[in-house]
């Protein structure tokens, strides 16, 4: 019987300096947020929920969708393109939002603006304390957003990228390698083989990881 934590308890660890940890699909309410199991958020300062906290201007109908055994660090942000201000013309001012008169006026010049889409964080992501996602960006799986980033467009597969804005600092495998990690998808395999496959997953090879995706 194995002895790991259930991804349907918000906080997995009863260690102490892991009390600060949860996993973050039992402390999302919105149906605009989608999280995958094992999806850690480290809570540090025990602040307001995470999707009050650290998810900005969720007026749908856009998502914030996150995969699987993807870490979260303290204070990372997320900007949801309800923030955006109208730029087709020549002032960005969010005449709309405060009603009456100038909603009437403007609603349908509002409606008409083209919306961008979702935010998605895929599986295996390592994103770092206080970086900043903003609107309608995907961060590919295996990738890693540096400490106190600013990512304004998508990251690739297994991309490294820190800055503000993020660019690319180095790309963890090669293409062929990446590849193979991303076909494998060893996110989705039965929690009973990663459990059991969990230092090899850590620190095999693409090609190890491969050979247990067609086992």
């Amino acid at each position: 019987m194995f002895n790991i934590p259930n991804p349907d308890h918000r906080n997995p660890s009863t260690r102490p300096d892991l009390s600060n940890v949860i996993f973050l699909k039992n402390d999302v309410a919105s149906s605009l947020i989608e999280v995958g199991d094992f999806t850690y958020y480290d809570d540090e300062g025990f602040r307001p929920a995470f999707e009050q906290a650290n998810v900005k201007y969720l007026y749908g109908p856009q998502r914030l969708i996150i995969g699987r055994f993807t870490a979260i660090g303290p204070g990372a942000t997320f900007l949801m393109p309800g923030g955006n201000h109208p730029m087709i013309g020549p002032s960005t001012y969010p005449f709309t939002m405060f009603g009456g008169t100038w909603a009437e006026n403007t609603l349908e010049t509002f409606m008409s603006i083209q919306q961008s889409g979702d935010t998605v964080i895929g599986n295996d992501v390592w994103v770092g304390r206080e970086a900043t996602i903003m609107p309608s960006v995907t961060v590919a799986d295996g990738a890693v957003i540096g400490a106190h980033s600013v990512v304004t467009k998508d990251v690739a597969p297994y991309e490294i990228v820190a800055g503000n804005p993020a660019r690319t600092i180095r790309r963890r495998f090669n293409d062929e390698d990446i590849a193979r990690l991303t076909a494998a998808k060893w996110w989705d395999w039965p929690i009973e083989k990663i459990t059991e496959h969990a230092a090899t997953i850590m620190s095999g090879t693409p090609n190890e990881i491969e050979q247990l995706a067609s086992n």
